[in-house]
């Protein structure tokens, strides 16, 4: 074989491997695309379920009833996090 059909051989192999690299990225990025749209259905589907049962919480506590905050002002997250003693 010459040094000419070696090289154009050697070209080839080298476009059927970046074309079979890109088929597979094109395969990586739909996965990714759909693990991210199952996540967002998820993530809703929960908020949905979320917001649904504090409604039947709501509906037994009244209307207008929230559950109280939880902040770095409650005494015992100010113990959790060792700000005992100071300010406030």
């Amino acid at each position: 074989m010459s040094f000419e059909t070696v090289s154009l051989l050697l070209n080839w192999l080298q476009m059927g491997a970046l074309l079979a690299i890109l088929f597979r990225l094109g395969h990586t990025f739909q996965l990714i695309a759909s693990t991210q749209r199952e996540l967002r259905r998820a993530i809703h589907h929960l908020g949905e379920h979320r917001a649904a049962e504090l409604g039947i919480n709501n509906a037994f506590g009244g209307p207008g009833t929230t559950s109280p905050s939880i902040g770095p002002d409650d005494p015992q997250i100010r113990d959790r996090i060792g700000l005992v003693g100071e300010g406030a």
